[in-house]
């Protein structure tokens, strides 16, 4: 059976998704306890690698195996052989040709910034501190400039392990709300695109956060998108504000 899994976790104490010998990974965890399940080695697909220190709300992944077992069983005993940092919130049978990574349409990601003098340390797990005052209507306009079917050369790892770096981001929205935990007010870039390359959400934040404090205008936004020039941006955003939120499939 092909089993279909959304899984929720926290990214602090991970080395990232993808297994890496030893170290932590969430990929690693779910490999383990799968194959405890299972009786045998498994194979766990995800829809996609998150870094050291990304979060994930909504994480797909498939895993097919032989024993017969429902899903909310399934579920059950995933859980109770995961930590507590890794849930998955659903395990759902789904057809044989359903593969999490090559199946998915689009992602859907977070960047989160506590715009204030201090962070909540409820909130210094998940999200980015920024003390100055950012200027949101300067980062709405310049976020207009990031959509569309861009080549991502300027915003994406230098190591990169792919040939074609042309995405299209169908949606970008900024807000800003109070929180009453953080006692500040917290500023959301959300990002919609058909797929991502390592690091291009954290460089666009990390470049709109800096038309924000008024450090660069959309003039250089603009150059960096179409010429590619790195030089010209500010530095990615740290992994600990980045969240991805959910996988699109048909």
């Amino acid at each position: 059976m092909n089993f279909k899994l959304t899984i929720q976790y926290d990214g602090t104490d991970f080395h990232g998704w993808q297994m890496q010998g030893d170290l932590r990974t969430v990929q690693g965890e779910l490999t383990r306890a799968l194959s405890l399940i299972e009786g045998q080695a498994v194979t766990v697909n995800g829809s996609g690698r998150t870094d050291a220190g990304v979060h994930a709300e909504g994480q797909v992944a498939n895993v097919t195996i032989k024993r017969e077992i429902d899903g909310e069983k399934l579920r059950a005993a995933i859980n109770g052989n995961v930590g507590k940092d890794l849930r998955v919130l659903e395990a759902q049978t789904v057809t044989d040709d359903f593969h999490a990574r090559y199946s998915a349409l689009g992602k859907k990601y977070v960047y989160r910034i506590v715009n204030g003098p201090v962070i909540s340390p409820f909130w210094s797990r998940y999200a980015l501190h920024e003390a100055r005052l950012l200027n949101l209507e300067h980062m709405k306009s310049a976020a207009e400039l990031f959509l569309g079917r861009h080549e991502w050369t300027a915003f994406s790892a230098v190591q990169a392990d792919v040939e074609d770096r042309t995405r299209t981001i169908t949606d970008i929205d900024i807000t800003e709300r109070k929180d009453g935990r953080a006692r500040a007010n917290i500023v959301e870039i959300t990002v919609s695109a058909d797929g991502f390359l390592r690091y291009m959400v954290r460089a666009i934040a990390g470049t709109l956060l800096a038309v924000g404090r008024e450090e660069i205008d959309n003039q250089t936004v603009r150059q960096g998108i179409e010429e590619g020039k790195r030089s010209l941006l500010m530095t990615t955003a740290p992994a600990c504000g980045l969240t991805l939120l959910s996988v699109r499939y048909e």
